[in-house]
């Protein structure tokens, strides 16, 4: 039952969520090519890095989907990180997560573990979670392949505090982009190590 449902998900999401076609086309009311280069993230000490010219290739909207992808999986990955620590470091929630597997179970084994120890109901509950807010992304408008002359995805806007709702823009805005983008890069790194070394035992030395 619970393989079928994350099919059905699975299947759902590539559809939603497949590439744009590489073809340009005239009336793109989208970033061009010359502005790629003028996105967040291209930082120092690398800086503008397409050795093989990928961005020359492919339309603006299918840059705006690409550079959507990977603000995604960087907050995913920072999300994940942050977990994986977490559970290793034996913390955890008080009290039970079902009626019959108690947070302090989970957090004596590891991650992998302890996601197939969960319930099934408990894993298609944050499966569905995680289908919403995808669905919620992609009905803002614009849509984000669609963003102007924004090179980067209106998902969430940085506010310069946690009371204070007024929205970074200008140097500060870009500022914040650069970090969240550097963090999510080294995070998605990092929980490739981490799956490395579960998976594969030894792959990473630092790691147990």
């Amino acid at each position: 039952m619970f393989r079928s449902v994350v099919l059905a998900l699975l299947v759902a999401s590539a559809s939603a969520f497949a590439p744009l076609p590489v073809s340009r086309r005239a009336a793109a009311p989208t970033i061009t090519m010359n502005s790629v280069q003028d996105m967040p993230g291209i930082q120092a000490p690398i800086g503008f890095f397409d050795p093989v010219g990928y961005s020359t290739t492919v339309s603006p909207e299918a840059m705006l989907w690409f550079r959507a992808a990977e603000l995604k999986h960087s907050r995913v990955a920072m999300l994940a990180f942050v977990g994986w620590c977490v559970n290793g470091a034996g913390w955890h929630f008080p009290g039970q997560l079902s009626s019959s597997v108690k947070f302090e179970d989970l957090a004596g084994l590891a991650p992998r573990d302890a996601w197939e120890a969960c319930p099934e109901e408990g894993k298609l509950q944050i499966i569905g979670f995680i289908g919403v807010l995808e669905t919620v992304t992609e009905l803002i408008k614009p849509h984000y392949t669609k963003a102007g002359k924004s090179a980067y995805p209106p998902m969430i806007k940085p506010r310069k505090g946690y009371f204070n709702p007024a929205i970074l823009e200008g140097a500060e805005l870009l500022a914040a982009q650069n970090k969240e983008l550097s963090n999510g890069r080294l995070a998605m790194i990092g929980m490739m190590g981490f799956s490395a070394a579960t998976i594969w035992k030894g792959s990473v030395p630092i790691l147990p």
